[in-house]
Parts: C-alpha cells; structure tokens; sequence
C-alpha cells in the first residue's frame, strides 16, 4: 500500500509512545461530511475536532476536495490520508495524527466524482475554507459576482462546474431531482455574516439558471454559520524534516499550528450534525456576534501587522510584535478604536484583546507576514470597513485603522522601502500595481487611486474625506518616513 517508512495504516503502530495517534480505527469510518477546500487551516482546525469525534462516533468521516490543484491529494494520497497536526508553543511541540479525511478529489480533474459524493445521501453537511475569493463575490457588496471568470465559465457548462457556488447549487439540484434531502451548508471563512451572506451568494447563482431552482435553495437549503480562529502558518522545508525526524517516518504533508482554537457554530442542520460540542465547540444561535469580533479584533490586527510589519522588514508577525510600538500599536487599535464598536454583553472583550496579543507573540508559530498579506483586496471589507464605517458613524477617530489601510496601500504597489519588488498575491494584483504605478510616490494620488476601487471600498468610502483624510496622511508618512517610522509616531 505505502512505504513502511512511511507514515500510513499499517505504520501507525510504528509511532513515538509521545505521539497522539487516532482513538479509532481510521478504516471503519464512513463519511458524512464533504469539505470544499482542503488546505491547511481545515487540517488544523475542522478535521482536527472531527477526529476528536470519531472514536464515539464513526459515520463522520471527511471527502475533502481541492478546487484547484492536485498537490494536496497527491501528497496525502500516498500516506492513506493520514497527516499530522503540529501544536506549537513557547513550551515545546506536541505530534498528533489524524485520520478524519477518507478521501480527495480535485474538482478540475474530475467535478463528476466530486459531486457524486456530494450528492451521496449520507453526506449531510457540506463545509468550506476556500477563503474570501473562493466565493466569487464582490467583497464590497456580499453579492455574488456574475463576471467572475470561475462564474462565467460555470454557467455555460452548469453541469460541470469547478467553483464553490457552482458545485454546491449543482449538488444540490441533483439532490432535489433524485428526492434527496439537501445538505447544510457551512462555510467557515472569514466572511461577515457568512452563513447569510453564502445563502444569498448561492441563491443568486441558482437565479442565474432558473427560478425555481432559486426559490428551492433559498427556502429549503440550511446554511450554519461559523466562526473558526486558529493560527495556521504555511508548512515549511524545515517543519517537515523536523516532523518527520520526531515521527521516524516520512510525513508529505504535516500542518504546523499553535495551542488556541475555537469554533462557534450556529446550530442549523435539520438532516442531523456531529455532537461538535464533545469537541469543544459552542454551538450558538446567532454567530454573527463572534464572527465580527473575531474579523474586526483578530484579523484586521493581523493585516495591520502584516503590511507594516513586512514593510518594515519583519519576516513574521511574532517578530514584528517584537517591536515594542508595533505592539502598542494593535493595542491601543483593538482597545480605542475597534473594541467600542463591539456589543457582545456578557464578553470580556479585554481578555479576548489579551489572549491575541499573547498569541501574536508566539515565538514558535513563525507565521509569515507575507502570507497574511495575500488577497487584501478581498480581505479588507471584511477585517476593516465595517469598523471604519461604524467609528465614521459614531464621529469618532480611525487614526490607526486608517494607518493599516494605509499599510495595505503602501504594500500593493508593488515596491517595497529598498526599491525592491513585493510579490503581491492578490485577484487585482495586476490593476493595484498599475495605479501605483501611475501615481507614483505622491499620497494624495495614490491614495484616491486605491480608495477609486470599489470592489473594496464601496461607492460611501471614497468620497468621504472623514475617511480619506487619515488614510491619506497615514500613506504621506510611510511613504516619507518608513512603516517603522511611522508606527512609533502613531503608537503612544
């Protein structure tokens, strides 16, 4: 089946006493649940609580699915789909592997296989992590996006399709057709709202191609919405060979995570969930609370360190909050400007801000700047707008959200302090840098070039200067003085 120096079924056994291996066996679960978007996060986080299920509880296994490469497939392909979870701290590291992934498919190879599981009657929950962009909407709006090229493409062959929306309004019409109970959805992205906010988005897809297929999914289909929070840096050459030296075997594709983790759902699955709660996650009501305290104070302090912490040269966020002003800085923005616009009655949104500053500081965790900078254009809406707006609102100072927009701005054209060149990851990448390109170093330019585009700020944004105004003098200081410069001038 595999290599016996690899990790797989028959090598488990061959495992380190210290290292935590299934509670189950791997071979006798069956899957009710397929994951769009098998990536790092949902390794460390969805596949992890679900492993921790299964020994009480073995029909909810994991079909994953990539929407775009075969990497991930291939590597865990190889080692019967079992990897292993990297806990790391201050204190040490802990191994653990986990068995909850049956199976991969990749839906540009082969979508009639993926929706074939799909549409298998025992699957009852279909979740996602394909990030911001995998919905093909526009970020601004919440709307879906009927350009989008994945969009386009999906509607002149809707049988086939290879895009989040598409496979999900396409299983689900098998479904129907076949008198099967539709599946609940459940994204678990970093979206506003987005349990509701993919209802509308696969809705509005399914009114494309007719509308009684629209009305189905909108009055029939369960979407549960989620909040999920845990650090998960890209796996490295280097956390590989160290796994696999504590192992003694070979692991293709481990997942490096830190200790915290949390996950609330809203408790919405009428064909019938996972005990999650066994597991440590809450199950709610309403999660929309959660996610815009996780969005605004977790992620938008994120960002923030991620583009002046790169533009300052600090290759990851523990070492940027190294800098004392830096961790002023996200101090004093969770505190001042963004815990006030939060109304969680019963929360201590002071621990919350704590915890994260101490997770920041992680020294082991190595999370990339760069890699939290990708895909800003669809990220910031979520992380900082909604903040933005609320304190504009309330007449009330946005100093430092205004710098990390700002930060944002600075690091999308593409040139970084020394004259070197970013490697911008991003869906506009190519139209960001043209506008700085065109603006050049002048602020008042480049800054009503960026605030022009309104698939991230809106048509409100733009034109007011209550906005413009902090965000254009944050940009003139880094652009005159430097992300390091400027940060300690605005941290107190």
């Amino acid at each position: 089946m595999t290599s016996d120096r690899r990790l797989s079924l028959l090598t488990l056994s061959d495992l380190p006493d210290g290292v935590r291996r299934p509670a189950y066996d791997p071979a006798a679960v069956t899957a009710g649940i397929v994951h769009l978007g098998v990536g790092a996060f949902h390794r460390a986080h969805q596949a992890v609580t679900l492993d921790d299920l299964l020994a009480s509880d073995p029909q909810w296994g994991i079909v994953g699915a990539s929407l775009r490469r075969a990497d991930m497939r291939d590597a865990l392909a190889r080692q019967d789909n079992l990897y292993t979870v990297a806990v790391r701290s201050g204190e040490g590291t802990g191994l653990r592997v986990v068995g909850s992934i049956k199976a991969i498919h990749v839906a540009p190879e082969n979508p009639e296989a993926l929706l074939a599981a799909m549409c298998d009657p025992a699957i009852r929950i279909v979740s996602l992590t394909v990030t911001e962009k995998g919905y093909c909407h526009d970020p601004a709006t919440g709307n879906l996006n009927p350009a989008h090229p994945d969009i386009v493409a999906d509607l002149a062959h809707p049988r086939a399709p290879t895009s989040a929306p598409g496979l999900l309004v396409e299983a689900l019409r098998r479904r129907h057709e076949a008198n099967v109970v539709p599946f609940t959805v459940m994204p678990c992205d970093n979206l506003p709202a987005n349990g509701p906010t993919v209802h509308r988005i696969i809705v509005q897809y399914a009114g494309l191609l007719n509308d009684a297929l629209a009305s189905f999914v909108e009055n029939d289909v369960a979407v549960a919405g989620t909040m999920v929070d845990r650090i998960v840096p890209a796996t490295t050459e280097a956390d590989i060979a160290e796994i696999d030296a504590a192992l003694g075997l070979g692991d293709a594709w481990p997942v490096v995570t830190e200790p915290f983790t949390q996950w609330v759902i809203e408790d919405r699955f009428p064909t019938g969930r996972p005990r999650f709660e066994a597991a440590g996650a809450e199950m709610v009501a309403d999660v929309e609370p959660y996610e815009r305290m996780k969005l605004r104070m977790l992620n938008g302090s994120h960002s923030t360190l991620a583009y002046l912490g790169y533009l300052a040269g600090y290759e990851t966020v523990s070492r940027a909050m190294a800098d004392p002003a830096y961790e002023r800085l996200v101090r004093e923005m969770m505190s001042e400007e963004i815990m006030p616009t939060l109304e969680m009655p019963g929360s201590d949104l002071g621990g919350y801000r704590d915890a994260l500053i101490q997770r920041f500081h992680n020294p082991a965790l190595k999370h990339r700047t760069w890699q939290i900078a990708m895909d800003g254009s669809q990220k910031l809406p979520q992380r900082f707008l909604g903040t933005v707006r609320d304190r504009l609102a309330a007449g009330a100072p946005i100093d430092r959200l205004a710098l990390g927009i700002a930060g944002w701005m600075r690091y999308v054209t593409g040139i970084d302090e020394a004259g070197g060149a970013i490697d911008v990851r991003d869906p506009l990448a190519a139209r960001l840098k043209a506008i700085g390109a065109e603006a050049g170093r002048d602020p008042e330019r480049l800054a009503a070039g960026y605030l022009g585009v309104p698939e991230v700020f809106g048509r409100d944004l733009s034109h007011d200067p209550a906005f413009a105004g902090p965000v254009t003098r944050a940009l003139a200081s880094l652009l005159d003085k430097g992300a390091a410069a400027t940060v300690q001038s605005y941290a107190k």
